[in-house]
């Protein structure tokens, strides 16, 4: 089966180099590994490692093609490498992701059971491994952080909502179409959506596994929570049933602040004050599990701080989001 194997990238030169060096690792035989590499329009070296791998590696490969994305974000990118994939199965991964050397192997094993969509855990990791990362990746490895996804947490066989870095038999991009590009964090929401509609499921196979790089600082963090919320309050303009309440969870705890805050000017605390507790409980539960787990360090008490930020920042994102998107062009 030929795989097409696709990266979007923009300005990422720190980590490239390490998803490629998992491509090249791969057990799948590479004959059979058709590779589109594209870039958004990078203003660092992206680019250029891109085409240095090209031209390295353009003879252990079916292929190996450098294409440009003028647009810069990742719908009209994934877009650009459709149109040129010519494998029956397509595999989407994001530069800052490495995958063990049985990864395209493993998918290609669940599409030739029979499967259309396939895909495997995905797990945050640090860049360098320092204390304060650690802190931060438990922040985004908190179910209180990071949210209840089957593919963040699960590791049976089950069909699920979503899916991340999966493969897909290429004609389910035939038959629901190319990705909306008016979406520039949230596409993968949109597009999922149109294919559970189409009748397509999404498995997830405990066999399968990625790791991703965490955001290595708080205010990469911070900003990417408020570009996520804010995506998916824009997003709501064009497909309003994309999301579950999940997503707007952070959305309703900033009105409940500034609800509870409201009311305590008229002399009424007591919601303020619930809110408080019930913050408290949930963070004090979640160093208990890093205590239980023995990961708890100093540093860790910082975490209710990290996570407050982390909601006001993605729920203050999507209100944001919602009014851009009524005021939006259809």
């Amino acid at each position: 089966m030929l795989v097409t194997f696709i990266i979007v990238a923009y300005n990422a030169e720190k980590v490239i180099e390490k998803c490629l060096d998992s491509l090249n690792a791969q057990k799948y035989p590479h004959k059979q590994i058709e590779v589109i590499l594209v870039d958004s329009s990078s203003t660092d070296n992206t680019k250029q490692l891109m085409l240095q791998f090209q031209e390295r590696e353009q003879s252990e490969y079916a292929r190996v093609i450098v294409l440009y994305n003028p647009k810069k974000i990742l719908p009209c990118g994934w877009n650009v490498a459709l149109k040129e994939a010519k494998g029956e199965a397509i595999l989407r991964v994001d530069a800052h992701t490495i995958y063990p050397e049985d990864f395209i192997e493993k998918n290609v094993q669940e599409l030739e059971k029979g499967e259309n969509i396939v895909g495997g855990q995905c797990t945050s990791i640090t860049k360098n491994d320092t204390k304060w990362e650690k802190v931060l990746l438990s922040a985004e490895e908190s179910i209180f952080g990071c949210g209840i996804a089957d593919f963040r947490r699960k590791k049976e066989r089950k069909y699920v909502s979503t899916l991340a870095f999966a493969m897909y038999r290429k004609k389910v991009f035939d038959e629901v179409g190319p990705y909306n590009e008016k979406l520039a964090r949230t596409e993968d929401n949109e597009m999922h959506y149109r294919m559970k509609k189409a009748g397509y499921k999404f498995l997830l196979s405990p066999n399968i596994v990625t790791y991703r790089y965490a955001r290595s600082t708080l205010k990469d963090m911070v900003k990417q929570k408020y570009n996520n919320g804010k995506w998916i309050g824009i997003t709501m303009r064009y497909c309003s049933n994309c999301f579950s309440i999940y997503h707007f969870v952070p959305l309703l705890f900033v009105l409940a602040i500034v609800g509870s805050l409201l009311l305590t000017l008229f002399n009424i605390p007591y919601f303020l004050l619930a809110l408080i507790g019930a913050y408290g409980v949930f963070n004090l539960c979640n160093i208990l599990i890093l205590i239980y787990n023995k990961q708890f360090t100093i540093l860790h008490l910082l975490l209710p701080i990290i996570l407050f930020l982390l909601h006001v920042s993605y729920g203050i994102g999507t209100l944001v989001g919602l009014f851009k998107g009524i005021f939006r062009k259809n």
